[in-house]
C-alpha cells in the first residue's frame, strides 16, 4: 500500500507546492531530532532498557519508529509510571522531561532496586535540557551518584511542509497559570537552532509582553552563540528568510475559544486530533477486503446513508497519523469551511469513477500499461476517499446537535456585539441543560473578553451554577482563569482592589473589530467562497493572522485581496488550492508594524520590532535593509511566524490562504503546540490527555 501511494503522495505534493516554490526544506529538523536521539542511546553502550515520559511518545513518534529504537540497543520499553521496575538488562535509560513528579518516581525505581541488591547503570535523558531543579531533587532523595543525567535536545519537529512544532502541550498553561517560563528559553534555542540552518533572520517583529521576552532573549542570545561559533550561519543574513513575527497567545484569546469550522479543526474540536494522530474506528483506516475495489469505486460516493455512522461511533478505535505525505486528499480537505467538504468529496468521487472507466477504453498493450501504472496511485486516493467520507459522516452529526448549534449563536452573536445580555442568559440555559462544561466555560470567557467584563452579578450566579452544576473540583479552574497574569474572565466594572496589570489587560475588541476588518459582512455565501481569512470562521477573521498581515500582506487588512479579482476565477469556490487565474499580488517589503502603529499599540502587551544587528567582531552595522532584501529576487523569501502558546488548526488555515494570495512570500508556522479550545481548558484544568501513550510508538 505505501509503494503504492508513492506516486499520488508526490502528485498530491506538487499540487499544495504549486505557487510556493521555495518553501523552505524543514524535514532536516526532523532528521537533526533523529540524530541527536540516535547519539543520545549510542552514549550507552550495550543493550538498555528505555523507560519513557508517556507525554513524549507522541512527539517521539514524529520523528523515529521502533525499529531504529531496537536498532540502536533497545530491548524492552516500559512507560514511567510509579511502581516497580523490572529491567533484564544492566542499563536503564529514562527519557523524560525535567519535571519533579518523573525525577520522584524515577528516585523510587532506583532506591527499590538498591534495597532488592539489583545491580544496573542508570543513565537520565532530559527534554530538551538537563535542569538544576532535577540534580538538587536526585541530591536530596540520596541517589544522585548512581545517575547519570544528560539531555536530549527535541526542538522543533515538522507536522506539514509548512507546519513545525515544539510539541510542548502544557506550554499555555505553564507560562499563562503556572508562571513558568522555560518554554520560553527552550523556544529560543529552538529559533537559534532554526539561524544555524538558514542565517540571521533580518528583522523580529513581535506582539505580546513574553513574545517581546521571547525576542530580546533571541536577539541577545544568537549575538553570544556567533561571536564563539564561525561555522554556522549566523554571521549572516538569512537569503531564504525575510523576517520573524512572534505572536503570543494572549494577544489573541478570542480565536482558540472560538469553535474552529475548517475540516481539521473540527476534527481536533469534536475527535481529537494528539501529535498529528486521530483515534478512528478500524474498518476507516483499515483498506477494505474487497477484491475489487474498481468496482465499488462509485460507492464511495458521499451520498451513503448516515447509517453507518452510529456503527462507526462504537466500533474498536485505532491511531491514524493525519498527513498529507501519505493521504493524497487531505492537502484539498484539511483548510476548507466544513461546509464546502461534502461538494468536494462527490467531485473527487466522480473523477475517480472517471479515472477507473478507463479501463474500459484501453484498447491497445499501450493504453492497459498506462492505466496499471495509475492503479497504485488510484487505489491510495480511493482508500483516502473513503477515510475521509467515512470521517465527514462521524463529524455531520456532531456537528447538528443543538448544543453545537446553540454554542455557534452565541459566538456569531456576541462577535457581532448583537443582544448581548441575552448572550449570557443563553449561556445560563446551556449550563441548566448540562452542555459540555468546556464549551460553557469558553463561551463565558469569550463573553468576558469581547465585552469588557460580565456583569459582576451574572457572573457569581454563573460560576456558582457551574460549581453546583459540574462540581466544586473546578473551583480552581475558576481561579485560574480570574487571575492575572490569564485574567480572561473578569466582572464588570472591575472591584475596587484589582490589580493595575488587570485593568491594562482589557481588549479594545469593539475598536479592532472595525480597524482590523474583523466581521465579513458579504451577500455571497461566505463558506462557498474563500474570498478572505474570515472563511474559515465562517464571517471572522482571526485576530492573530490579521495582526500577521499587518507585517506581512498590510493590503489584506484594509480589503479582500481575493475579491478585487474576478471572484470565480480566484480558484476558492471550491476551496482548491488552485493558483489563481488573475496574477498574485507581489508581496511588498517586511517594514516592521508600519501603517499600524495604533492599532497594534492598543492591544494589550508590547510591541517589538527589531532589525538584528550583525554579531559583535564583525563591522556591528545593521543588516542590509529588508526593503533591499525583498525587492524582486530569484526565488520566493520565507516569513516565519511563531506563536507562543500554541497556534489552531484554523489559524494555520487562514495563515496558509494569506500565503496563497502572494507572490514570492511562504509563511512558515512555527509554534510551541497545536491547539484547542477543549484542550487549552483540559490543561488549565489539569485534566491530562495521556490517552497518546500509543500515539505512533
Amino acid at each position: 500500500m505505501a509503494a503504492a501511494s508513492a506516486p499520488q503522495s508526490e502528485a498530491a505534493a506538487s499540487k499544495a507546492g504549486s505557487g510556493a516554490e521555495g518553501l523552505l526544506d524543514v524535514s532536516v529538523l526532523k532528521e537533526l531530532a533523529r540524530k541527536s536521539l540516535v547519539d543520545a542511546l549510542n552514549s550507552v553502550n550495550g543493550a538498555k532498557t528505555l523507560v519513557l515520559d508517556p507525554t513524549l511518545a507522541g512527539p517521539l513518534g514524529l520523528v523515529t519508529e521502533v525499529a531504529l529504537l531496537k536498532h540502536h540497543g533497545v530491548d524492552k520499553m516500559f512507560w514511567l509510571e510509579p511502581g516497580p521496575l523490572s529491567a533484564t538488562s544492566t542499563n536503564i535509560v529514562y527519557l523524560c522531561r525535567p519535571l519533579i513528579k518523573w525525577v520522584k518516581i524515577i528516585a523510587d525505581q532506583i532506591k527499590r532496586h538498591s534495597q532488592e541488591s539489583q545491580k544496573h547503570t542508570y543513565t537520565l535523558l532530559l527534554v530538551p535540557r538537563t535542569s538544576t531543579l532535577v540534580t538538587r531533587i536526585l541530591e536530596e532523595e540520596g541517589v544522585l551518584g548512581d545517575v547519570t543525567i544528560s539531555s536530549y535536545n527535541l526542538q522543533f519537529i515538522p507536522l506539514a511542509e509548512d507546519v513545525i512544532s515544539l510539541e510542548h502541550d502544557s506550554a499555555f498553561k505553564e507560562i499563562w497559570v503556572d508562571g513558568d517560563e522555560t518554554i520560553i528559553y527552550d523556544s529560543m534555542q529552538a529559533l537559534i537552532t532554526l539561524q544555524k540552518l538558514h542565517g540571521l533572520f533580518p528583522r523580529i517583529a513581535g506582539k505580546g509582553d513574553h513574545a517581546a521576552r521571547l525576542a530580546h532573549l533571541l536577539t541577545r542570545n544568537t549575538q553570544s552563540v556567533a561571536s564563539g561559533d564561525t561555522d554556522t550561519h549566523l554571521n549572516a543574513p538569512s537569503e531564504t528568510i525575510d523576517s520573524l513575527i512572534i505572536l503570543d497567545r494572549r494577544v489573541d484569546m478570542i480565536s482558540p475559544l472560538l469553535t474552529q469550522l475548517t475540516y481539521e479543526g473540527l476534527i481536533d474540536e469534536l475527535i481529537g486530533i494528539k501529535n498529528s494522530h486521530v483515534e478512528l474506528p478500524v474498518s476507516l483506516v483499515a483498506p477494505p477486503a474487497a477484491p475489487n475495489q474498481g468496482e465499488a469505486s462509485s460507492s464511495t460516493a458521499p451520498s451513503t446513508s448516515t447509517a453507518p455512522s452510529a456503527s462507526l461511533t462504537k466500533e474498536k478505535k485505532r491511531k491514524h497519523h493525519l498527513t498529507t505525505a501519505t493521504d493524497p486528499l487531505l492537502s484539498e480537505l484539511q483548510d476548507l469551511n466544513f461546509s464546502a467538504v461534502g461538494k468536494k468529496l462527490n467531485q473527487v468521487a466522480r473523477r475517480l469513477d472517471e479515472d477507473y472507466k478507463l479501463r474500459h477504453k484501453a484498447e491497445t498493450v499501450a493504453q492497459l500499461r498506462d492505466f496499471v501504472g495509475k492503479l497504485g496511485g488510484l487505489q491510495s486516493e480511493h482508500q483516502s476517499l473513503r477515510l475521509h467520507t467515512g470521517l465527514s459522516e462521524m463529524l455531520v452529526p456532531m456537528t447538528r446537535t443543538e448544543e453545537f448549534n446553540k454554542s455557534l449563536e452565541i459566538q456569531q452573536n456576541l462577535l457581532a456585539l448583537y443582544d448581548v445580555n441575552a448572550q449570557v442568559t443563553a449561556i445560563e440555559e446551556l449550563i441548566a441543560q448540562g452542555a459540555d462544561m468546556r464549551t460553557v466555560l469558553r463561551l463565558l470567557c469569550l463573553a468576558s473578553i469581547i465585552l469588557g467584563g460580565v456583569k459582576a452579578k451574572s457572573l457569581e450566579n454563573i460560576k456558582r451554577e457551574v460549581l453546583q452544576t459540574y462540581g466544586y473540583n473546578y473551583l480552581p479552574l475558576l481561579l485560574s482563569l480570574s487571575a492575572p497574569p490569564l485574567a480572561v474572565l473578569l466582572p464588570n466594572p472591575l472591584p475596587a482592589n484589582a490589580p493595575p496589570s488587570v485593568a491594562d489587560s482589557k481588549y479594545p475588541y469593539n475598536s479592532l473589530r472595525k480597524s482590523l476588518r474583523l466581521l465579513i459582512e458579504d451577500p455571497d455565501p461566505l463558506e462557498e467562497l474563500e474570498n478572505d481569512i474570515s472563511y474559515v470562521y465562517s464571517g471572522y477573521a482571526p485576530i492573530s493572522i490579521r495582526l500577521v498581515q499587518c507585517v506581512a500582506q498590510k493590503g489584506g487588512v484594509l480589503s479582500n485581496p481575493a475579491i478585487d479579482k474576478d471572484k470565480k476565477g480566484a480558484g476558492g469556490e471550491d476551496g482548491s488550492k488552485r493558483p489563481s487565474a488573475t496574477p498574485m499580488v507581489q508581496a511588498h517589503p517586511i517594514v516592521g508594524w508600519k501603517g499600524f502603529e495604533d492599532v497594534v499599540a492598543s492591544i494589550p502587551g508590547e510591541t517589538v520590532d527589531i532589525v538584528q544587528k550583525l554579531p559583535i567582531g564583525q563591522d556591528g552595522s545593521p543588516l542590509p535593509p529588508v526593503s533591499s532584501l525583498m525587492l524582486p529576487r530569484e526565488r520566493a523569501s520565507t516569513t516565519v511566524v511563531f506563536f507562543l502558546g500554541g497556534v489552531t488548526y484554523t489559524e494555520i488555515a487562514a495563515l496558509r490562504w494569506v500565503s496563497r494570495q502572494n507572490k514570492g512570500r511562504n509563511f512558515l508556522i512555527a509554534t510551541t503546540g497545536i491547539i484547542s479550545g477543549n484542550g487549552m481548558i483540559d490543561s488549565i484544568a489539569g485534566i491530562n490527555a495521556t490517552a497518546s501513550k500509543e500515539a505512533g510508538l
